[in-house]
């Protein structure tokens, strides 16, 4: 083990190495510390104990930070998922899960920039899409937000920043849907119609789905008013947390739909002789989740292979938009609770683009074809 005493412009500590690792030796409070600079360079060990030391001076030195390990900040981060009831624990344990297998027996000082940059790497050498290997690292750089937060931790490393271009462009025009309809099982029917009509998510706020953490419960009948001609989710059972209300009264297709599939719940009730809470539902049993086969199949039967479900969202914000109803309460109506994301989901398709340029062509028309031919301007050594 070789030693060199660094004397930094706020205070004394020493440098040492043990292997190719250099640790840092400091003074806090009258004892000395030891700690690993989790760095193999010398200049970057140096560089990190003048930041330990410019802690020290300024009180916000945190002494156990070194011993904070990669299952400590997994465990914070779950921790924080369960407090504030989060719904999306399980896809973040997943995330946690790739990162253990890189990450899972360091100490968090040891987690550097430069291997959270070949994690990254290696990740796409994999075949991971751009997209989860950012997911992953937002786990990684909350997880250590939260531990500063605690104060168990003084600083994060950095992090390298990816561009996601994964943006879908599908949608569905009307006949499109018309052609799928006839393809589906009876029970996907008026479920596949009411998510193109209202845009509401089919999985999470038509059907449900079971969380590692909670059950998102589907909009069921008590959530419908026919004498008011509306239908609700009520706070807490949407995504975003937020209640929600869309009349169908005024919605004639929107009001056919519900009303088929009211008959249908009937008649299922009586055959099963039960009560059925659930607006859509497999033959009175309760779907737990999207039936992916079902739909595939039916898409590639009717020519529309690659469509998924969450096409109907971005439709029916484009149909809105083209209804000219204004975005604000547009998005009150589907459940986009941020600006950016509603933008990110109205559609420009080549139909739009055609009708704008066929709206051009109609200003141009309206201009008089007599126009002032301008004379030419004298320039010198000429005419121009």
């Amino acid at each position: 083990m070789s030693e060199t005493k660094e004397r930094a412009p706020n205070g004394e500590g020493h440098l040492f190495q043990r292997g190719n690792v250099w640790w840092m030796q400091v003074r806090h409070h009258g004892k000395r510390l030891r700690r690993s600079t989790g760095q193999t360079s010398k200049a970057k060990a140096k560089r990190e104990l003048r930041r330990v030391l410019g802690q020290l001076e300024a009180g916000r030195f945190v002494p156990n930070a070194d011993k904070v390990t990669f299952d400590d900040l997994v465990t914070i981060f779950e921790q924080d998922y369960r407090l504030n009831e989060r719904r999306s624990l399980h896809r973040a344990q997943r995330c946690v899960a790739h990162l253990r297998t890189v990450f899972g027996f360091d100490r968090a000082i040891a987690i550097t920039a430069d291997r959270i940059a070949a994690y990254a790497g290696q990740r796409k050498d994999d075949g991971a899409a751009t997209a989860t290997i950012a997911n992953e690292l937002s786990t990684l750089k909350r997880m250590f937000s939260l531990a500063i937060r605690l104060g168990r931790l003084t600083h994060k490393p950095t992090f390298p920043a990816l561009h996601v271009r994964n943006a879908r462009k599908g949608y569905f025009e009307r006949g499109e849907l018309v052609a799928l309809l006839p393809k589906l099982p009876a029970y996907m029917v008026n479920l596949t119609e009411f998510g193109y009509l209202t845009g509401w998510r089919m999985r999470s706020e038509l059907i449900g789905k079971k969380e590692w953490t909670t059950d998102l419960l589907p909009v069921l009948w008590r959530n419908v008013d026919f004498n008011a001609g509306i239908v609700r989710l009520e706070v807490g059972e949407t995504k975003n947390e937020e209640g929600r209300t869309f009349p169908f009264a005024v919605l004639p297709p929107l009001q056919d739909c519900l009303v088929r599939q009211r008959a249908y719940t009937r008649e299922w009730e009586k055959r099963r002789g039960i009560v059925i809470p659930w607006v859509f539902h497999r033959d009175g049993i309760q779907m737990r989740d999207f039936p992916y086969a079902a739909w595939r199949g039916a898409c590639e039967r009717a020519g529309l292979n690659g469509k998924i479900g969450h096409d109907f969202r971005r439709t029916a914000v484009r149909n809105l938009v083209r209804a000219g109803v204004p975005e604000k309460v547009a998005m009150q109506l589907t459940g986009h609770k941020t600006r950016s994301v509603f933008d990110r989901y109205d559609i420009v398709n080549e139909a739009d683009l055609r009708a704008g340029a066929e709206k051009l062509a109609a200003y141009h028309a309206t201009q008089s074809v007599n126009r002032q031919v301008l004379p030419m301007r004298q320039v010198s050594g000429g005419t121009q």
